[in-house]
């Protein structure tokens, strides 16, 4: 009974070891078509050592260093050849990366001193498109003789980004989306001749564009375009 208690602490304290090193994950964010490396944190892979990347819920080996010598598992299909792996450190690079490559990427390295695990959560967004704002020209038609300018921002095809409007530095209004790729608009009133700064700005966790609104070449009134 003292052996099998004995065991079964060992046991705990092994999978708790182990679970221990995986629990931190760093997240890292990128945008596609760009490079992204992961670091091993490693100063010079000595010759006995093993480095082993593994990529998403299947836990996928693609890249690994054993005895000094690299297999970048050639045949898999998710990255072709965008993946290169650093000799000396065994750090991954990723080239030219796309949104399916988006995932957890697992780190295991076992040397002298042991085995440990590092997890990179890597999420890669699609380049934003310029916001598109456009008048509401059924004011016109329907014969609306009111002092304000309806204008509409617009995107297409976006997923994960918050759609804005500004008048200077302030928030006026925002619409967000989360993963499925869709078209965002937002409405803004503006008086006509008024002389403020408003633009309309499309962003994700790691970069943005804006568009800025020219009042006098959208907004006139409908008089003037009789």
């Amino acid at each position: 009974m003292i052996y099998n208690a004995t065991l079964f602490s060992l046991c705990v304290l092994i999978m708790n070891g182990v679970f221990g090193d995986t629990d931190e994950v760093k997240s890292v964010s990128v945008t596609e078509g760009d490079s992204v490396s992961l670091h091993t944190d490693v100063t010079e892979i000595q010759r006995d050592d093993m480095i082993l990347w593994m990529f998403g819920p299947q836990e996928t080996r693609i890249a690994e260093i054993h005895k000094q010598v690299i297999d970048m598992f050639d045949n898999n299909e998710i990255f072709g050849d965008r993946l290169q792996m650093d000799n000396q450190t065994g750090s991954l690079t990723i080239r030219n990366i796309r949104t399916e490559h988006t995932g957890l990427y697992k780190l295991t390295i076992i040397n002298n001193r042991g085995t440990s695990y590092k997890r990179f959560n890597v999420s890669v967004y699609a380049p934003l498109p310029f916001p598109i704002i456009t008048r509401d020209s059924s004011q016109c038609s329907s014969g609306s003789s009111g002092q304000n300018c309806s204008l509409l921002c617009s995107v297409v095809n976006v997923s994960a980004v918050t759609l804005s409007w500004y008048k200077g530095n302030s928030l006026l209004s925002s619409i967000s989306v989360s993963d499925l790729s869709i078209s965002l608009s937002l409405p803004l009133e503006v008086e006509y001749q008024e002389n403020n700064i408003y633009s309309c700005v499309i962003n994700n966790p790691i970069t943005n564009q804006t568009t800025h609104l020219d009042i006098t070449q959208l907004c006139h009134t409908c008089s003037d375009q009789s």
